[in-house]
């Protein structure tokens, strides 16, 4: 979908660190840059309450971005959807939340990223 729909948009809510530290998802291929919102930021991890209007801002150039399809992404899926739902509340009409997350579950070594998610289904990603 963000491939195929121009309008599509990544919404990565995970926070500075783990964006810096984990990576991001890379959507240079199909010309396009992933949104990054922190839903909550650490280390209180608090909701982040300007978020709808950081989301907003960020949405602006995007012509009928009220309609886009908006795809919420975080480390394991729970973050993101509460994310979609506080926009859906919003009035964006069609919000998905990636449900395995950047990372995915632990694995039975209790390490992410290697059973679900972005990164272990070999979608591109890239790390600073």
């Amino acid at each position: 979908m963000l491939a195929e729909d121009p309008s599509a948009v990544l919404v990565d809510v995970r926070t500075r660190a783990e964006w810096t530290f984990v990576g991001v998802a890379d959507l240079s291929p199909i010309g396009k840059q992933p949104v990054l919102i922190e839903w909550q930021s650490y280390p209180a991890m608090q909701v982040n309450p300007r978020f709808l209007e950081e989301l907003a801002a960020a949405l602006g150039a995007i012509p009928a971005a009220r309609e886009a399809p908006l795809f919420f992404l975080c480390r394991s899926g729970a973050r993101s959807a509460s994310a979609a739902a506080r926009a859906t509340a919003a009035g964006y009409a069609a919000c998905f939340n990636i449900s395995d997350g950047f990372e995915g579950r632990l694995d039975v070594a209790r390490h992410r990223g290697t059973v679900e998610g972005w990164k272990a289904s070999g979608l591109p990603w890239v790390q600073s």
